[in-house]
């Protein structure tokens, strides 16, 4: 008789583990939290941490790909004295099966004073991502704003 409990305890723990194995970040949080990990590396100063989540084929701006925008990374981190990103609202993400487009503002901050002393920014981002294996990646990002 006292085996009977140990089997539905085990049975229990099998049945959760099985639902945990199961379950997956949904895509919208997956490219959310993309975009968070871009930012934490672009305030961290650490180009390569942006581009984990950038697809080799990406376009940007005026024609800016992968290696431009890394390059752009670097010069703004060398040129800022304390980089900040705040994204204020919410990311609006329309999922297209393997595809999605990604929506936001972002507050770009820079302490330098090289030019302007404490420099604001205010950015409106549209990004597409695509499905790549298990992970999500920008592969064209289009950006306007002004200075505040």
């Amino acid at each position: 008789m006292p085996k009977r409990p140990c089997r539905l305890v085990l049975a229990w723990l099998l049945l959760l583990a099985g639902m945990v194995a199961c379950s997956r970040t949904p895509d919208d949080a997956a490219i959310r939290a993309a975009i968070d990990a871009a930012v934490a590396g672009a305030e961290a100063r650490r180009p390569a941490d942006v581009l984990a989540v950038v697809a080799d084929d990406f376009i940007g701006n005026d024609g800016v790909d992968r290696d431009g925008l890394h390059d752009l990374l670097r010069a703004h981190m060398v040129v800022a004295g304390a980089l900040g990103v705040h994204i204020p609202g919410r990311i609006d993400v329309e999922l297209q099966g393997d595809r999605a487009v990604a929506r936001f503002g972002a507050v770009m901050t820079d302490s330098s004073g090289r030019w302007i002393p404490d420099r604001i920014r205010t950015l409106q981002f549209e990004t597409g991502w695509r499905r790549e294996g298990g992970a999500w990646r920008c592969y064209y990002a289009r950006w306007s704003g002004s200075a505040d």
